[in-house]
Order: structure tokens, then C-alpha cells, then sequence
């Protein structure tokens, strides 16, 4: 491994894998913390284009004043999270420490924007640490076994991939192209991620998120900002966040980028990442 990979791996594990979960799969209590601390997830709300942070002391919704609501006070730590249509979102990771359930979520639905979940399926099984709806599809990684899934009625899963995964992102134009960031770089599967193989663009970015057919933005472990115009054969450097990421998304709607930082703020760019504004700071 390169030195520069080496690094690239060293510094995603720390940012990108904080995770509350014991090596046992037990919960460890939520921590008092309130506000944007480890934000595993983003997602704009096509019912309203308000904004939502997973994270690891609850679901928040961020307001237009700049300042957060935890949705229905829960603390679950949800990792995996996507916003599949109005309102409705799905989830994974580890729950409310009130709660009676599993260490593991598995996959859950929630059809009234937070407020409540349920259980669909691979409950007390799975932690998906990355998730995207599309295609008709749920594409998932569950970090406790490695693997890359996807699921056709988000109840029964074809396991795909077994390989280490940062994130992933799947064509909003091809259901079996997929673009993931791992310790060995860039990769890309054309079979719906049941084959991955190393890319060679040689871009640093641990984090990816894709806006249309052939433009996608990926960001690097200090929070620099690159785009491609082709579908992540190719890309530019844009601009800088200003502190290593935790999370990313697209508006669809727009086309604003959102990115969490691990200073607990999330910044906002209008103009394709080449320039940033607080979008919400703790």
C-alpha cells in the first residue's frame, strides 16, 4: 500500500467509522452530546426541502434560522440513512438506549420523517454503515459482516460483495453502476456491486455523492472537494470545506451541496463546491 492510500485509510477509519457499537455488537450508552456530533448520514426531504442529519445522538432536523430539533427527542444512532421519497427514510445502526430492541437495527423504514420506525428486515443482524435507495433498489454495506447487499422489496437481500467499503454511490442512470471509496482507492462495479475493481483515477476521496448521469462530487479526508463531469473517470479539484467530512448529499431538486464536518458545523455550496456557507454550527 502507498503511503498516500495508507493514509487515506488511517484518516477515513477515524472519520468516517465512529461507530457506538463493542466489538460484541452491545450499545454503548448514547452520550450527552446534543447537536450535530458524528453525523453518519444527509438527506434533503422532497416533501419540503428541509434537511435532516443522521447522527449519533439522534435524528435532526435542520431549520432554516440555522439551528437543529432532534426529531421526537430519540437518540437512535442511525449510521446508514437515506431519504427514499416524502417523509420517508431509511435507516440502520444501533437504537434509542431506551429502547427494547437488537444492538443492530437492521433495516428500518420510517414513513412520517422520523417520528417513528419500524423494523423490515435483517433486525438484530445487520449495521449498515451506508445505504441508498434507487432504481426501485436499497443498496446497502453492513459493516458487521463486510458485505455489499441489495434488496429489491427492502425484505429479502442478495449478498453481493464481501470487500472493506468507506461509502458508496450508486448511478442515478444505471442501477448496476456503482462508484465506492476503500483503503485501496476508487472503486467501480458495472454488475451491480458484485464485482468491484480499482479505478484509475487516483483521487483521495472517501466520501461520494451522485447528482445526476455523469456529474458526481467526492470529498477527501481533509474536506477538499472534487468533481467529476463524467461519471468519476475523471476529476477536478473544486474547492475546500475547511474541516475533515463526516457525511455528504445532493439536493436533487437544486443541485446544493450539503457536507457535515467534524467541527459539528454543516456547510452548504450553491455553486458546485467551489465555494462554501454555514449551513447550521452547533
Amino acid at each position: 500500500m502507498s503511503p498516500s492510500v495508507a493514509r487515506l485509510a488511517l484518516v477515513a477509519v477515524v472519520a468516517l467509522t465512529g461507530c457506538s457499537s463493542g466489538g460484541d455488537g452491545s450499545t454503548a450508552p448514547a452520550q450527552p452530546e446534543s447537536g450535530a456530533v458524528h453525523v453518519h448520514g444527509l438527506g434533503v426531504d422532497p416533501a419540503d426541502g428541509a434537511l435532516y442529519a443522521a447522527t449519533h445522538t439522534g435524528l435532526l432536523r435542520v431549520l432554516d434560522d440555522g439551528t437543529a430539533t432532534r426529531v421526537a427527542g430519540r437518540r437512535q444512532d442511525t449510521m446508514g440513512f437515506t431519504i427514499v421519497g416524502p417523509r420517508t427514510f431509511l435507516g440502520s445502526g444501533h437504537p434509542d438506549p431506551g429502547e427494547d430492541q437488537p444492538a443492530r437495527l437492521g433495516l428500518v423504514e420510517s414513513t412520517d420523517a422520523g417520528e417513528t420506525w419500524r423494523a423490515l428486515s435483517l433486525h438484530g443482524d445487520a449495521d449498515f454503515h451506508a445505504l441508498q435507495g434507487a432504481h426501485g433498489r436499497v443498496y446497502g454495506y453492513d459493516a458487521t459482516s463486510g458485505t455489499f447487499m441489495v434488496s429489491e422489496d427492502r425484505l429479502a437481500w442478495d449478498e453481493r460483495a464481501t470487500l472493506e467499503l468507506f461509502s458508496f454511490a450508486v448511478s442515478p442512470a444505471t442501477p448496476d453502476e456503482v462508484l465506492a471509496t476503500s483503503p485501496q482507492g476508487l472503486l467501480r462495479s458495472s454488475d451491480g456491486g458484485r464485482r468491484f475493481s480499482r479505478e484509475k483515477a487516483r483521487v483521495a476521496v472517501v466520501l461520494l455523492t451522485w447528482l445526476s448521469r455523469d456529474d458526481l462530487y467526492g470529498v477527501d479526508p481533509e474536506g477538499v472537494i472534487s468533481h467529476s463531469g463524467d461519471g468519476g473517470r475523471t476529476w477536478t479539484r473544486r474547492g475546500e470545506t475547511g474541516a475533515p467530512p463526516e457525511a455528504v448529499t445532493t439536493d436533487a431538486r437544486t443541485g446544493d451541496l450539503y457536507v457535515a464536518l467534524s467541527d459539528h458545523r454543516i456547510v452548504r455550496s450553491t455553486d458546485g463546491g467551489r465555494t462554501f456557507t454555514t449551513r447550521y454550527d452547533e
